[in-house]
């Protein structure tokens, strides 16, 4: 219901306006925070073949490797001791499931 003295509002088209080009959306280099890049990736993996795994990492690794459900559980309970949250520790056991399968089609 329109208000008294005023005319109710009109659909307008969707080409009103002044007519203008758009431009291309710069990329910010904020939007790639967090991405791995391929030099990052190498420094990571030259460390790691240069230290080795930490004392939890191998403990996890050899729970894993007993293969039974509890010890997967086990696992997650180690690494999430050690990194302080859930999502870490799953995140880690997933990195060692893949080191350990890496491992094995080496050999």
């Amino acid at each position: 219901m329109a208000r008294p003295g005023k005319a109710p509002k009109k659909a307008k088209k969707l080409t009103k306006g002044h007519a203008v080009t758009k431009l291309a959306k710069v990329s910010k280099t904020s939007y790639r925070k967090g991405r791995l890049s391929k030099r990052t990736a190498l420094v990571r993996s030259v460390i790691r073949e240069v230290t080795g795994f930490a004392p939890y990492e191998r403990k996890v690794i050899e729970l894993l490797q007993a293969g039974s459900t509890k010890d997967e559980k086990k696992a997650l309970k180690v690494a999430k001791k050690r990194l302080g949250t859930h999502k870490r520790g799953i995140n880690k056991r997933e990195y060692m499931r893949m080191i350990m399968q890496k491992m094995r089609h080496k050999n």
